[in-house]
């Protein structure tokens, strides 16, 4: 009768314990997912993608109110993805402009396609969250800055190289290294992934030797193209 109170209490301890760390459980997600949800206000997000959106979302407090659509789009050239200032508000005050993420629906490969969606969580997110890079870079210029970027963009491959890392960089110091260098291994390693692409990435963006300098040195020295400019 004893063993058998003994044995009682000791299953309700477990019972209890477990309850309570289940409930931390619960508690740490509901935190995370509350904490990620509030990023999609002024966010224009597709379902298939949102998850992966609102985490790298989660990694830019400065952009928490930022008007930012999240659209798909097949005739994106050159790019997966393309991230873009609305162009009839360029001259509003920077807490008021509006962007919008183009995404093509689909990666491009030698024999198929890969849907976004199916892509690598952590690559797609390191994806996102160079674009969002992008943004961040062009908060910091006025309308007529933005004018001058988008000419030296279209008109000097070095101004581009230059875009390109800058974002990367925007991207690795606002926590988001791991991804950026998952999403530079997946296309670099990726047996389908046409040459083209490769040698565009390799020539233009940091290396994966690069981002893990920067990763581990913590380094925030590269500065956007243009001085920044005040509206």
């Amino acid at each position: 009768m004893r063993y058998g109170f003994v044995l009682i209490c000791i299953l309700m301890c477990v019972l209890i314990d477990g309850c309570a760390v289940q409930h931390s459980l619960d508690y740490k997600r509901k935190e995370v997912t509350t904490t990620t949800i509030d990023f999609a206000k002024n966010k224009r997000i597709p379902d298939v993608i949102r998850d992966e959106v609102l985490e790298a979302l989660s990694h830019y407090p400065e952009l928490k109110n930022t008007p930012i659509d999240f659209v798909f789009r097949k005739d994106i050239i050159k790019s997966f993805m393309q991230a873009q200032p609305r162009w009839f508000g360029i001259f509003q005050s920077r807490r008021k402009r509006a962007y919008v993420v183009k995404i093509t629906p689909a990666l491009k490969l030698k024999e198929k396609s890969i849907p976004v969606e199916e892509l690598p969580r952590e690559t797609l997110i390191g994806w996102i969250g160079h674009e969002l890079g992008h943004i961040m870079d062009y908060q910091t210029r006025s309308g007529l800055g933005l004018i001058r970027f988008g000419l030296g963009y279209l008109s000097s491959e070095s101004y581009l190289k230059r875009a390109e890392q800058t974002a990367d960089l925007f991207a690795i110091n606002h926590g988001l290294g791991s991804e950026i260098l998952s999403t530079k291994n997946f296309i670099l390693d990726h047996a389908q992934i046409p040459m083209t692409y490769k040698n565009r990435i390799r020539r233009l963006y940091m290396s994966p030797e690069e981002v893990m300098e920067h990763i581990d040195d913590d380094d925030d020295s590269l500065l956007p193209i243009d001085e920044v400019d005040n509206d």
